[in-house]
This record gives C-alpha cells, sequence and structure tokens, in this order.
C-alpha cells in the first residue's frame, strides 16, 4: 500500500542522523523510534479504522440493497435511503482519502500531494520551527506573559514564609558545599595566587604608600608608634643594663686602661637612657621633628621621585617572588574553604542566619514593595526578552533539525498511533454527514423537480 522514498528513509528503515557532509563527527540526535507503547496506541487506532470501515461497508449495503429495492418497484422510500448512503458513501471514502493521505500514498499511487506527513517531514519541522519563533519566542509574547504571572509579587509572599526561606537556605548551602567539595584546591590556589600576584605586580604601590604616609603624618598618627618605640627601647636598656655596656667597653681601644673603659661606658649608657627617656617624654624634642621630616620627605619621593618608586617596585617583586610568600597566598584558599564550609554545615552559623535573614526581609519587600516588584519584573522581562531575541534561531533550528534527524517511516507511524484514532472520527463524521447531506439534498431536489 506503501512506497517510500528511497531519499526519505534509508534501506534499513532508519535515517543517517548525526552524520555532516563534511566526515566531521557530529553528536547523533536522539532517537524517534517507534516503541511498544505506540504499538498499543496503534491498536486502538486499528479497531477505529475497522469501526469507520466496517461504517463505509454498512452504507454500501443499504445503498445496494435500497436501490435494489427501488428498481423491484418499491416506490417511495427506497429512493430516499439511496440517495442518503450513497452520499455517505462519498464522504466517507473521500474522508478516507484525506486521512491516508495524510501518511501514506491511497493504494499505493502517485498521486500528488499524498503521503505528507513522510516527504514533507523537513518542510514540517521548519515551518513548526518557524511558528514556534513567531508566536512563542516574540518578544511581546513573552512580556506579556510575565507580566501577567507577576513574578516578583508571587516570590517575594513565598518566600516570606519562615518554612520557604529556611529551604532556600538550605539548598543554597547544599549547593556552596557541593561547588567548593568539587573545586580543587590545588587549581583554585594556583587562581588564587596568580590572580593576587598579577594584580600585585600590575599595580604600582609606591605612590598609593606614599600618600597614605604622608596623610598619617599630617594627621600625628604615627606619634603613637614613636612613643611605643620609645617606651620599649627604654625598658630593653633598662633590662639589658650590663649587655649594653659589656657592648660599649669592647669598642674601646685596647690600649685604654680598664677603669676608664668602664667610666665611659657607664657615661654614654646614662646618655642613652636620658636620651631615650627625654624623646619619649617630650612632644616637641628635636629627634622627633627629625622623624617628622623624614617621615615627610620620604613619603615626596615615594609619590615623585623616580628612582625612590622602582626600589619600592623592585623591593615588591622580590617580596612577591619568594616562595613563603606564595606559600602564605596558596594556603589562604584552604583556610576560607574550610570557614565556608563549617558555616555552611552548621544550622546556626552566623552565616546561614544571615542569609535566612536577609531571604525573609528580601521576600517581604518584594511582597510590599511595588517598585522593587517592577524592577524584579523589569529584569526578569530584559533577560527573557534577550535571550528568546537572541538565540530564536538556534531554538528554532533545534525544533527543525531534530524533526529533521527522524526516520520518516517511524515518525509517519508514531504520529498515526497517537492522533489517528480522533482521525478515524472524522471518516466516520464524513459518512454520517454526508449521507444526511446527500438526504437533504435529494429530499429538496424531489420536492422542487415535484
Amino acid at each position: 500500500m506503501e512506497r517510500m522514498d528511497s531519499k526519505t528513509t534509508g534501506t534499513d528503515g532508519m535515517s543517517d542522523q548525526g552524520v555532516s557532509g563534511s566526515g566531521s563527527a557530529a553528536a547523533p540526535l536522539p532517537p524517534f523510534a517507534y516503541s511498544a507503547a505506540d504499538e498499543e496506541k496503534r491498536q486502538g487506532v486499528r479497531r477505529m479504522k475497522a469501526t469507520a470501515t466496517g461504517l463505509l461497508l454498512l452504507v454500501a449495503v443499504i445503498y445496494v440493497l435500497a436501490t435494489w429495492a427501488e428498481r423491484s418497484g418499491v416506490g417511495g422510500w427506497p429512493a430516499y435511503v439511496a440517495a442518503a448512503a450513497e452520499a455517505g458513501m462519498v464522504g466517507a471514502l473521500a474522508d478516507w482519502f484525506a486521512v491516508t493521505a495524510l501518511f501514506k500514498r491511497p493504494m499505493g499511487l502517485p498521486i500528488p500531494h499524498t503521503a505528507i506527513i513522510p516527504t514533507k517531514k523537513d518542510q514540517l519541522g521548519t515551518t513548526l520551527g518557524s511558528f514556534v519563533g513567531e508566536n512563542f519566542l516574540s518578544e511581546d509574547v513573552v512580556r506579556t506573559r510575565l507580566r501577567a504571572i507577576g513574578v516578583g509579587s508571587r516570590v517575594g509572599t513565598w518566600l516570606a514564609e519562615p518554612d520557604h526561606a529556611d529551604r532556600v537556605t538550605e539548598e543554597l548551602s547544599t549547593a556552596l558545599r557541593g561547588a567548593l567539595t568539587v573545586l580543587r584546591d590545588s587549581d583554585v590556589q594556583a587562581v588564587v595566587g596568580e590572580a593576587i600576584t598579577r594584580r600585585a605586580d600590575a599595580a604600582e604601590v609606591a605612590p598609593g604608600i606614599g600618600k597614605a604616609l604622608e596623610n598619617i603624618v599630617a594627621d600625628g598618627a604615627h606619634d603613637r608608634a614613636v612613643d611605643l618605640i620609645c617606651t620599649r627601647a627604654y625598658a630593653w636598656l633598662v633590662h639589658h643594663a650590663d649587655s649594653v655596656m659589656e657592648a660599649i667597653e669592647g669598642g674601646a681601644p685596647g690600649w685604654t686602661p680598664r677603669f676608664v673603659d668602664r667610666k665611659v661606658g657607664d657615661r654614654v649608657y646614662k646618655e642613652l637612657l636620658r636620651f631615650i627617656s627625654e624623646m619619649r617624654d617630650e612632644p616637641d624634642h628635636p629627634a622627633r621633628g627629625a622623624i617628622d621630616r623624614f617621615l615627610t620627605d620620604f613619603a615626596s619621593d615615594l609619590q615623585s621621585d623616580a628612582d625612590t618608586r622602582a626600589r619600592v617596585e623592585r623591593l615588591k617583586s622580590e617580596i612577591l617572588g619568594r616562595g613563603e610568600v606564595q606559600d602564605v597566598i596558596a594556603s589562604a584558599w584552604a583556610s576560607v574553604r574550610t570557614m565556608i564550609i563549617s558555616a555552611a554545615e552548621d544550622e546556626q552559623s552566623e552565616l546561614r542566619l544571615r542569609v535566612r535573614s536577609s531571604l525573609l526581609s528580601l521576600g517581604r519587600r518584594l511582597a510590599t514593595d511595588g517598585r522593587l516588584q517592577g524592577k524584579l519584573d523589569g529584569w526578569l522581562e530584559d533577560a527573557a526578552v534577550y535571550v528568546v531575541t537572541t538565540y530564536r534561531g538556534e531554538i528554532t533550528s533545534l525544533i527543525s533539525d531534530t524533526v529533521a534527524g527522524w526516520d520518516a517511516e517511524h515518525t509517519s507511524k508514531k504520529i498515526e498511533a497517537h492522533i489517528g484514532r480522533d482521525l478515524q472520527f472524522i471518516r466516520i463524521n464524513g459518512t454520517v454527514v454526508g449521507a444526511l447531506a446527500g438526504l437533504l439534498i435529494y429530499t429538496v431536489s424531489h420536492a422542487v423537480g415535484g
């Protein structure tokens, strides 16, 4: 009954899916095979076909009997019955042809515009893709649909419920733990180390340090550091007096008497104590002023002197290049990872409590704040419109390419299994409607002609 074009199906009834003309390997399309579930549905289609065909045979028998009765001299009703039966046969045959032509060539005859699904499958896929793109993936449709849903208000109302906020918090924690578990420490450490090193190399630090030092000196913030250094230096001198004396005496010439060395050492030690104590206790001490001038000049050099800035950059590179510094940078990720995982697993951690509180607050605002709802809805609309307008071609081509990859015979049988039962009702209705129309036409014609 059915002749399939060799261009439409392969010799084994399956299409060559996923093979490009250039011979490059392409991912095969998902199979669209005729399944056992489809065969079960097809059994129902066969029963409906038998019913529709039986009705056609019934009206044919009625037509034969009515015609025989009319020719046998029975007057009146046989003519009406014959007219109704004849029109019913015509309607049944016409609808049988129309339904059959969708899936195969009626009686195997090469009638134009038949076997529409097998021979026009690719064109139907392209048309379907275009239809979806024009009527479902247009900007107006997407915006109208999302605006009618009111995503912002719904999300806010849902998220304002404590149970829902707890659920979202739990899901976020699970996702965070999973992401951190999947990431390899060595990869992250390498990325973090490279990012910090690259950023530090790219940025010149001397001017920033100079500006910060200039502000510190101008505000007098360094005075506390000087006070602390003087206090610690004085305490150290008092505690290590013998060591200081030995160091001073050890530096004296060998030809000087020992008592002279002790006198000189004692004098130097006392003067050193006096100098440190005066510097500690007198804010206007000349040494403090000298320190201020030195820091001010150094801050200026850091910002404007090329040699000073170059020396600072070389020092920075040397420090960053040291293995100890790189180890510290790399190990920072392990500490951060452990801290985040621990906080994500603990339901009472500050991280999870803050996330839950933020979600509840966001939900309450979204549920009541019209402006915030409008912003969220606008963002979602813009994002959805961007996706459908940017990737509409890819989406529609997915439909057309998928349909093109289906086997024509299996596609035809599968579609018929799913909609064939309803199509057989068309044949039944065509028989009944044709019979009624034929009866009506014959009655009117007989009445007018009689």
